[in-house]
């Protein structure tokens, strides 16, 4: 009776082989794998056990790939090489992201729920969030870079199809200690000595900041740059500085950060965000704008 031996092994192992024979020792092979060494020694013996033969001639200066490793080095080549050849072809096949470019506001709070229960509701579906400025996301859309935006109602979204989505508010977050914490609106010259814990330099919703207070005449002084709309609302809590931040997140975070925020008085705080798509989008586009819209679209 004749018993035929089945030996496993995965990509990893070949690839990791083929680094050694190319290096000449199995530390360069480990390295180009970015596999510690015990690790890749350790693979390459049970690889050795798997085949039942010595694969590699050990000596002093390094290794050497005897006959037998030459075999495995042949057919794990041609096996990489199908392997890349079959995603090359299945690439057209597969599933892309939906490219939705959004601004700092929607990006931070209103889309990141949507986008859970989206991904949740259509598994096979996939979603690319890129934050960027208002002004840059209707041309993002015509020009085919992004497939859904969500946009301040100002910013240029002709021949798109467009929807609402969210009011945006833009406020005053202070200390509850602070003088101004009672009362019901500010405008930006108010706040011009006050240190300013603004958001980083390249979030859309600060460059919208810096332009509309250069707009007014108001040189706005940063202290520092919080990397999120909560942690600019501990700051401000702690009495480290004043923050502009949508109302939504203000008030999200304002039990716990210890604050109050203030209206801006100024037509530009005040922001609907419209989506937008290209008309005749596909299937997964328009089920994406369709649930961040609220239009429930059936299930896969």
């Amino acid at each position: 009776m004749c018993y035929v031996h089945h030996v496993r092994f995965d990509l990893v192992d070949l690839q990791l082989f083929l680094h050694v024979h190319d290096a000449g020792s199995i530390t360069g092979g480990a390295a180009r794998s970015h596999l510690t060494l015990a690790s890749a020694s350790e693979r390459i013996r049970a690889l050795e056990d798997r085949f039942g033969a010595p694969l590699l001639d050990r000596h002093s200066r390094g290794v050497r790939v005897n006959a037998a490793g030459q075999a495995l080095v042949r057919n794990a080549r041609a096996v990489l090489e199908a392997c890349d050849r079959l995603q090359a072809e299945l690439a057209p096949h597969a599933a892309q992201p939906v490219r939705l470019w959004a601004n700092s506001a929607a990006c931070g709070e209103h889309l990141p729920a949507l986008i859970e229960t989206f991904l949740c509701a259509y598994p096979a579906d996939a979603v690319e969030v890129v934050e960027a400025p208002s002004d840059s996301i209707g041309d993002a859309v015509r020009s085919g870079r992004c497939d859904v935006g969500v946009a301040a109602g100002w910013s240029d979204l002709h021949g798109l199809e467009v929807f609402p989505f969210r009011e945006d508010r833009l406020v005053l977050v202070v200390a509850a200690a602070d003088a101004l914490a009672e009362r019901t609106s500010v405008r930006l010259h108010a706040v011009a000595a006050r240190p300013l814990l603004g958001l980083p330099a390249a979030s859309a919703l600060q460059q919208h900041i810096d332009d509309q207070a250069r707009r007014e005449g108001v040189v706005l002084s940063v202290r520092t740059r919080a990397p999120t709309f909560e942690a600019a609302c501990r700051m401000a809590g702690l009495g480290l500085g004043v923050a502009i931040v949508p109302e939504a997140a203000a008030q999200r975070h304002a039990e716990a950060a210890g604050t109050r925020w203030i209206t801006l008085d100024h037509p530009w705080a005040l922001r609907t965000l419209n989506v937008c798509v290209r008309g005749g989008a596909s299937p997964p586009v328009q089920r994406l704008a369709g649930h961040v819209r609220g239009v429930t679209a059936p299930r896969r």
